[in-house]
């Protein structure tokens, strides 16, 4: 038998302002009619747990992003990423997570590795307490006030456009909550 591995799908931009709804049961049949073992749904914003035996992550974002558009009639972007990847973005986090309240600490997860150089013309000070960090296919904000009065939050996200760059965002909660259910990958 094969070893099957954990992974978190990470669907951009869905169920926001009542916009491309997808419904998380209809997220777990879809996932579970793909083949997808062991699915579960974690709150609104679009993200599968489940065991694959495959470690294509990219070849399981395309299939999920394929049966959505097919199934739904719209496109969303999707990133997978595996149990000891999103261990260690928990692990790495630059910031005292264990003392801020989840809304304070964010995670964009990128499809691809990001150059510090794009966010070179973010003026940081202008933006304090406000901060942010690279990581691994990752960016860590903090925004002591919440994201949605960010003004760092906003800069960033114009310095992360780019053509065919995914990126998505959870709060840390959601962070912290989807390496716990990849944790202790099955056999």
């Amino acid at each position: 038998m094969a070893k099957t591995h954990a992974y978190a799908a990470l669907l951009r931009g869905i169920n926001v302002g009542g916009h491309r709804k997808v419904p998380m049961a209809d997220l777990h049949s879809l996932v579970t009619d793909l083949g997808h073992g062991h699915v579960r749904t974690y709150l609104q914003s679009g993200n599968a747990v489940f065991t694959s035996e495959t470690d294509d992550e990219d070849g399981l974002a395309r299939g999920i992003e394929r049966a959505v558009e097919e199934r739904f009639g719209f496109t969303v972007d999707c990133l997978v990423r595996g149990g000891p990847y999103l261990a260690s973005v928990v692990g790495d986090c630059p910031f005292p997570a264990g003392r801020l309240e989840g809304r304070q600490l964010h995670v964009t997860y990128f499809s691809e590795r990001v150059e510090p150089e794009r966010f070179a013309g973010v003026d940081r000070d202008a933006h304090l307490p406000e901060d942010f960090r690279l990581g691994d296919r990752a960016l860590y904000l903090y925004t002591p006030g919440g994201i949605g009065r960010s003004r760092l939050a906003d800069a960033l996200a114009r310095a992360s456009v780019k053509k065919g760059l995914v990126a998505t965002t959870r709060n840390w909660n959601t962070v912290d909550r989807l390496a716990e259910m990849t944790a202790g990958e099955p056999v």
